[in-house]
């Protein structure tokens, strides 16, 4: 049986006076003895669940497959007059745990976060690591000056052109212009999801980002590579040490996430290791799905152990 041929299950969680959307691939089994469920931890942040569906495949071996939309994207809860002092990483920390306590996986869980997803998993792991069995960081940075970095070497290597429309719309104020955003979609078409044009789940998800950026603004900014955020000075390089569950890091060989952003990771976490997927950008689970599916996998399956 396929993943396509698995029941699909939906539904909401109050959460702070709020509705949290998830979607649950297969059956959670009760009894805790099957492969043991996968919560994914989607991008943005504010970029919704869609464009990580192609993970359900992950459900192919018999494991649930959690997706939610974190608050204020996708079909959670918006909140577009929120203060921007209102999104902040332990929100999004306390949304996960309240979730898998919803869903009763709590006490035995796989976590994957995919780019700001996989900033968010270490945080979730770092406040409290009981019943996680391992955890995948996807196209992640350990820290946002590390981020900026990279993203700064890549947008160097663009047309002359393209980075001059960057630097004068970004100096008038003006990233909501159309030849920004044509100028972005260079960066992007290199180094964030090389399948052009892009699928349908990855288009909704950048839409939905256009449609309330109210996430994206408050703690990335603008764009992928011009951060203003809340996030601009966020770092988790001097606690990844303290991380004691099996992890594993991907990455693509042309993904925005260079390998400075994610070597922290790797050089820290006492039971880690990484693959680099050598057609993909900031997407291997789009871009070499199969490859992907296999990887990721593996390594889940390594790590399931039976409810005690």
């Amino acid at each position: 049986m396929g993943p396509q041929d698995l029941p699909v299950t939906t539904g909401t969680m109050p959460f702070r006076g709020h509705e949290t959307w998830y979607r649950v691939t297969g059956t959670i089994d009760p009894a805790g003895t099957g492969p043991a469920p996968l919560v994914v931890l989607h991008g943005g942040p504010g970029a919704a669940h869609d464009y990580t569906l192609a993970m359900t495949s992950l459900a192919g071996d018999g494991r649930a497959v959690v997706h939610y939309d974190q608050l204020g994207c996708g079909l959670s809860t918006h909140l577009p007059d929120a203060d921007p002092s209102f999104w902040t990483v332990e929100l999004f920390v306390a949304e996960l745990r309240a979730l898998v306590e919803h869903l009763g996986i709590a006490d035995r869980f796989h976590l994957l976060g995919q780019s700001w997803g996989g900033m968010l998993g270490p945080e979730v792991v770092l406040s409290d690591d009981a019943g996680i069995l391992s955890l995948s960081i996807c196209d992640s940075p350990a820290s946002m000056p590390l981020w900026l970095q990279a993203a700064n070497e890549l947008r160097d290597q663009l047309p002359a052109d393209v980075q001059a429309t960057l630097l004068a719309e970004e100096a008038a104020g003006t990233t909501d212009s159309e030849a920004y955003k044509a100028a972005e979609k260079v960066f992007y078409d290199r180094h964030v999801c090389r399948v052009v044009p892009n699928p349908p789940e990855v288009a909704a998800s950048f839409d939905q980002i256009d449609d309330d950026p109210t996430v994206y603004h408050a703690m990335n900014g603008p764009s992928e590579f011009h951060v203003v955020g809340s996030l601009k000075e966020w770092s988790v390089v001097d606690r990844v040490a303290d991380i004691r569950v099996p992890t594993l890091v991907v990455a693509g060989a042309y993904d925005e996430a260079r390998p400075i952003v994610w070597q922290p990771f790797v050089d820290a976490i006492p039971d880690v290791r990484s693959h680099v997927f050598g057609e993909s950008s900031h997407m291997p689970h789009v871009e070499e799905p199969e490859a992907f599916t296999e990887v990721v996998g593996s390594f889940l399956r390594e790590h399931d152990r039976p409810r005690p």
